[in-house]
């Protein structure tokens, strides 16, 4: 086999979705999607995939599937992908969970300035500060990590100044919110060009399909091949 039930069950109980959707493990819903995932990332023959440290354990079944077939098959056909991780290999939501759709906990691309200052605004901060005049500690305060994600260049400022409780946690939100919708403008003006010009989205969605397939089918085209179909 592939991909056996025992392993299957590793990567979902790794990623923690069971507490997420409070669901029955022994669904194929759960046990076949990292299966999906892994033929998503081998089919178009991937040496390298960008994840967050939460998906190391769906890219180890993905490398473990491409082992088991080639072994099964003596044809190496699938490279091993290794993962592409930033500085920062997981961003917290806004409450302090992981980030998921499931949650509602994520600033999304797409998202009001309005939206995100509400969002930014919800965000839990440092849980040993109690009073604004109390010394903050930026390294366990969510809003600090976005500072040192997206806008490291004023990371310093920021901690010297909650170190010293010269900016409290609402201001330092305030302040937030409106780099991150600086942040996103440029984006969503160009997001809102593509929208404005269905037939040139269509068209550049159909022209990325139309490569995507015929790469698939050269790589089927192999797997069939070594396994005889």
């Amino acid at each position: 086999d592939l991909a056996t039930y025992g392993f299957l069950g590793y990567p979902v109980l790794q990623a923690a979705d069971i507490l997420i959707y409070k669901a029955d493990l022994a669904t194929y819903g759960f046990l076949g999607y990292p299966v999906l995932q892994a033929a998503d990332i081998l089919i178009y023959k991937a040496n390298a995939v960008p994840v967050g440290d939460d998906q190391l354990p769906h890219l180890e079944l993905t490398r473990e599937i491409a082992r088991k077939f080639h072994y099964l098959y003596k044809n190496e056909i699938f490279p091993e992908p290794e993962a592409i991780m930033t500085k920062t290999p997981r961003l917290l939501g806004v409450d302090n969970r992981k980030m998921s759709k499931s949650y509602g906990n994520s600033v999304n691309l797409s998202d009001t300035p309005g939206e995100v200052k509400k969002k930014i605004k919800s965000m839990i901060t440092d849980p040993q500060r109690i009073k604004r005049q109390d010394p903050g500690h930026p390294d366990i305060c969510n809003v600090y990590s976005y500072y040192k994600f997206f806008f490291p260049e004023l990371a310093a400022d920021i901690s010297e100044k909650c170190k010293a409780a010269e900016i409290g946690c609402v201001e330092d939100k305030e302040k937030l919110a409106d780099c991150i919708v600086e942040l996103l403008k440029p984006i969503q003006e160009r997001r809102d060009g593509f929208l404005k010009d269905r037939k040139e989205l269509e068209a550049i969605l159909e022209k990325g399909a139309r490569k995507a397939q015929a790469f698939a089918r050269g790589t089927l085209d192999e797997i069939k091949k070594a396994v005889g179909i």
